[in-house]
């Protein structure tokens, strides 16, 4: 869909890393005004190395989020290939990408890291924006069983790496400081909204740490915006290794029991027609949703498809854009065609 076919209505997309990548990607092309609020909690890579040295946000997955909304103008797509290009060697900028060390560039130099990103935006040619969660860094800690000779004893793992890549099951996970506060601008985007996206990405270090921050919580709860959570396409190795989509809404409900949204995207092959649809539709009841099945996968990958993804959600809007507001939301299952 082009820039002069896309609708005036306001998007934010909650998440980190590549899943907010597609989500992002897929959102561009309903709305030009697209708010992606970001995950801080990133410890490893150029990111972590920043973060420890500067005192900053990590900024990778800020600077995804930038490159996902960048304008299609050639001179602007250069610039977002510059900010992803990551250099090589041996050297001090081994590993970094561009893009990190211009955000903490501009940080540095306005002060801030919101003014940062929107000055990025700018360059890019972004008619929307992108924020951090909170403007604090956090860290992930995490309940891990498996660890232990006694599968019963779970072991703290601290850190966002650390949690993503465990052999043990994470059973649960917090974020340090806990009751952190969120970005203002990440809350007032979210009361603004018309449609909310949260997911996918990695389940534990990437979607539920946004419930885990009581401003961003409260702001979904109260947002008249259509809510929607996308689910991944497989279980990820390490963090829900073993996973079933209804585990990912159980998992999600225990972290925030007053989290709820209207619709939960799921790929149609994830979960065949079978007993397992009826078990995640009563999961998803809980959160006061509807299942809605579709092909949403990039062939042969576990990756979203931003074209099916984007279809997918425009038929979301669209269907409750015509039914009568009067009409109380149903539970259970519906297929997209």
């Amino acid at each position: 869909m082009t820039g002069s076919t896309r609708s005036g209505m306001k998007v934010v997309a909650l998440g980190g890393g590549h899943g907010l990548y597609a989500t992002l990607s897929a959102a561009r092309m309903l709305a030009s005004d697209v708010t992606a609020v970001v995950t801080v909690a990133d410890d490893g890579g150029s990111s972590g190395r920043l973060r420890t040295e500067l005192g900053m946000l990590p900024p990778g997955d800020l600077r995804m989020a930038l490159a996902a909304l960048s304008s299609e103008e050639p001179r602007t797509r250069m610039w977002a290939d510059v900010m992803q290009h990551r250099f090589g060697g041996s050297g001090a900028l081994a590993g970094h990408s561009v893009g990190n060390l211009i955000l903490a560039g501009l940080t540095e130099v306005l002060g801030d890291t919101v003014l940062a990103l929107d000055e990025a935006a700018r360059l890019l040619g972004i008619d929307g924006r992108v924020v951090p969660m909170a403007p604090i860094p956090l860290d992930i800690e995490a309940d891990v069983s498996g660890l232990e000779e006694d599968p019963r004893v779970s072991r703290v793992i601290r850190g966002q790496v650390a949690v993503a890549t465990t052999p043990g099951k994470v059973r649960r996970v917090r974020l340090l400081p806990s009751d952190p506060p969120a970005t203002p601008e990440a809350v007032a985007a979210i009361a603004a909204a018309d449609l909310v996206v949260l997911g996918p990405g990695s389940w534990f270090s990437s979607v539920i740490p946004h419930v885990l921050v009581p401003e961003l919580l409260t702001a979904l709860d109260r947002s008249s915006a259509q809510k929607v959570l996308v689910l991944n396409l497989a279980p990820e190795l390490g963090e829900t290794t073993g996973f079933s989509a209804e585990r990912h809404l159980h998992v999600l409900s225990q972290h925030a029991p007053e989290f709820g949204v209207d619709h939960v995207v799921v790929d149609s092959a994830f979960v065949p027609p079978g007993g397992e649809r009826e078990h995640l539709a009563r999961a998803a009841a809980r959160l006061g949703a509807e299942v809605v099945y579709v092909d949403v996968a990039e062939s042969g990958t576990h990756a979203h498809h931003f074209g099916k993804l984007a279809a997918a959600l425009g038929s979301i809007v669209s269907s409750q854009g015509d039914a009568a507001s009067s009409v109380p939301r149903r539970e259970g299952i519906t297929s997209w065609p």
